[in-house]
């Protein structure tokens, strides 16, 4: 990909030559041309995303996974960052970051890019998967070639499935344009005709109903063979006509409209949990931000469309397929091919904690790192069920981001509850896209006596942290858990963090002033080993690049962290590199700082690892001349995270431990073939083996370390 004209590589200050004596330029490492758009950075993501879709090397049906995935980004994507700039606009609040875009010029660039993306994405499902799951006797068949047995089928399914809870609505002046819900499959109908009260609309939408499957595979006695699988779409257009009798219909084109999906909430309120239920129904119908809308769909519907939702033709993404792709993951399944997808493996769990009735006994002994997924997330879940159970134990606090309502850490607590002991959880009910699981959660616990908290308006809770406290030889000892991750036991399946159990006196200490900070109020304590957001983390990442500088050459940083746009960091990363210090940036999505600049950012390098697994474990390690220091944290560099929010930066100071560490960070430095390099100009360069170099691909590389699968 390149990038756009605004934000390609301008001419950088070095060394000038006036009248044959040499100068030199000081350069301004605060210039816009040294810095990449988030926004656009954020897109180079997506895509790096969708280019594993091509990738022979993944099976296939994981290939379609990629492209779902790739639609699933650019929706959120198109909900949250661009509505946002939307609403810079709407209410004169334009602002720019580090590249100084403004805000309307950069909805352009994203419009001309994210229509390239969007392009190459229907190509790549239309003439490479499609075609390549043909081969495999997978197939989606299209109208067209629907046997008289399939449209049989089709027509009984209809009757008895689609035509009951379809709700057609001709557009009169009694039946304005319906109020869609966000990213719901819709379709507009042109009819011809009167219907039975003498009425001549001559236009309809058909919203299709969000309780039916978007793929239904077709019964293999009608079909010749493997796998058959149609698009509901495909059975309403077939059979739209019989949604309104009488009438003629000349056209049927689907069409689906994303909207604002941000939610707003004023820091000042009484009670969060109330305003949040009601901006959650809200976010259904928040201001339209695209269109997509069938290629084949007349112009002039298209241009009715887009003055009904108030969008322009920059909104507009008229495609040459199913307008939501990401409903294409039912496909895994919905089809029994293991050949096709990951072969499947089990995490291991290290020996002296397999024991889950032993699990503080081991952690006594040494502290426990595990890597998810490759390590089980299990023993995090036995950490809490022992505690549960333990009459030793007296308190658990928890914090809660991502869970789940059902999860089995959500049952450890509440069965610690009832057994007595004091349990507290920290929910941040604002996780975007989780919220009203959240507030479910939040019931469910309080229902069994767990002592609930919202964390702190204004400052979302996303640290990760569980605190024990167990009476021992007449004394209390505190037990933590610290992660880079979310307590989601799906999430640990197929994201990789990490996951610190130990019993350090210090860290015990720090954890649980956290807590008093998170569930009370007061001034802010003092903390020993942590770095904690809003407060330490920020300012303690950047001394310590400091530092780093002060070594010069014999410096190295080390960041594996999913985003880099925190403008005070990359500034202190310019200065190292300045200073001659390696600077190795494993940053999976956005980065705004430009590597490779003469004078400035030559000793950066920055890599993006895509495979598997969504790389989420967040590390940061200084060489400190001989003498490292490693931290694995819950905050990437970014403004929310470091100021914000609440997060926390933990130092893995066990020798094993930090080596091991060390040991995984290289295997991601090493990567020649799921690693893409970030170059000066700003595209991103995939690595390949060179001749004769055997392939190293990090995520297996771990696979088989950890597991030996």
């Amino acid at each position: 990909m390149t990038t756009d004209s605004a934000n390609a590589l301008k001419p950088v200050a070095g060394k000038a030559e006036v009248d044959s004596v040499e100068e030199v330029v000081t350069i301004d490492p605060t210039a816009s041309e040294n810095y990449f758009n988030r926004e656009l950075s954020h897109l180079q993501f997506n895509y790096r995303v969708l280019q594993q879709a091509l990738d022979p090397t993944h099976p296939l049906i994981n290939r379609l996974i990629f492209c779902c995935i790739f639609s699933s980004n650019m929706d959120e994507f198109f909900e949250i960052r661009v509505a946002g700039l939307r609403q810079q606009i709407k209410y004169g609040r334009e602002s720019t970051g580090p590249d100084g875009i403004l805000p309307n010029q950069l909805l352009n660039e994203i419009s001309q890019v994210a229509h390239q993306y969007i392009t190459e994405q229907y190509d790549i499902i239309n003439n490479v998967l499609i075609p390549e799951m043909e081969k495999e006797n997978i197939h989606f068949v299209r109208r067209r070639e629907w046997t008289p047995a399939q449209v049989e089928w089709v027509q009984r399914y209809f009757e008895e499935e689609i035509l009951p809870v379809v709700n057609p609505i001709g557009l009169d002046p009694s039946h304005p344009f319906p109020r869609l819900v966000n990213k719901s499959l819709n379709f507009i109908v042109e009819l011809d005709g009167k219907d039975a009260f003498g009425r001549e609309t001559g236009m309809a939408i058909v919203p299709a109903p969000r309780s039916l499957p978007r793929l239904v595979r077709l019964p293999d006695e009608v079909c010749d063979g493997g796998d058959n699988l149609v698009f509901l779409s495909s059975m309403i257009h077939a059979h739209a006509d019989q949604l309104f009798p009488g009438m003629e219909v000349k056209g049927c084109y689907q069409f689906r409209l994303t909207r604002n999906a941000d939610l707003e909430l004023e820091d000042d309120l009484e009670d969060l949990a109330s305003a949040l239920r009601g901006e959650l129904l809200s976010r259904r119908f928040g201001d339209g931000v695209r269109l997509e809308v069938a290629d084949n769909c007349p112009e002039e519907l298209v241009q009715f469309l887009l003055r009904e939702f108030g969008l322009t033709e920059r909104d507009l993404y008229q495609v040459h397929g199913p307008v939501n792709l990401t409903r294409l993951m039912a496909v895994g399944g919905l089809v029994d091919r293991d050949d096709l997808t990951y072969p499947g493996f089990s995490p291991s769990v290290p020996k002296k904690i397999r024991n889950a009735e032993a699990m503080f006994d081991a952690i006594r002994q040494k502290p426990q790192l595990l890597l998810h997924p490759y390590e089980s997330f299990t023993p995090v879940i036995d950490f809490l069920r022992q505690a549960a159970k333990d009459p030793q134990v007296l308190a658990i606090r928890q914090t809660l981001y991502r869970t789940g309502a059902d999860s089995e850490i959500v049952e450890a607590l509440m069965d610690a509850a009832r057994r007595g002991k004091e349990v507290t959880a920290v929910i941040e009910l604002r996780a975007r896209f989780d919220e009203a699981e959240n507030l479910e959660l939040a019931s469910r616990l309080q229902e069994a006596g767990v002592i609930v908290v919202y964390g702190v308006v204004g400052f979302k809770t996303h640290a990760k942290m569980i605190l024990i406290v167990r009476r021992e030889e007449g004394r209390l000892k505190r037990y933590v858990h610290l992660g880079t991750g979310n307590y989601h036991a799906g999430n640990a399946r197929l994201y990789t963090d990490y996951s610190l159990l130990s019993c350090d006196d210090a860290l015990g200490d720090d954890v649980n002033k956290l807590f008093q900070q998170l569930t009370g109020m007061g001034k802010a304590l003092k903390i020993k080993k942590l770095f904690h957001a809003p407060f330490t983390l920020h300012k303690k990442l950047i001394e310590l690049i400091d530092r780093e500088a002060e070594y010069g050459e014999n410096g190295h940083i080390i960041f594996k962290i999913n985003a880099l746009t925190e403008p005070e960091v990359m500034l202190a990363l310019f200065r190292a590199s300045q200073a001659g210090v390696r600077v190795d940036l494993i940053i999976r999505g956005i980065c705004c700082l430009r590597p490779g600049v003469p004078g400035l950012s030559e000793n950066i390098h920055v890599r993006s690892i895509i495979g598997r697994f969504l790389e989420h474990t967040r590390v940061y390690s200084f060489g400190n001349n001989g003498k490292p220091e490693i931290y694995c944290s819950s905050a990437d560099g970014m403004v929310r995270n470091l100021i914000n929010r609440v997060e926390v930066a933990f130092p893995v100071d066990d020798r094993d431990l930090a080596e091991r560490l060390r040991s995984d960070l290289d295997a991601y430095l090493h990567d020649n073939c799921q690693s893409w390099e970030l170059q000066p100009d700003g595209q991103y360069i995939q690595n390949h083996p060179a001749e004769g170099e055997e392939r190293f691909a990090s995520q297996l590389v771990l696979l088989e370390r950890l597991t030996g699968k």
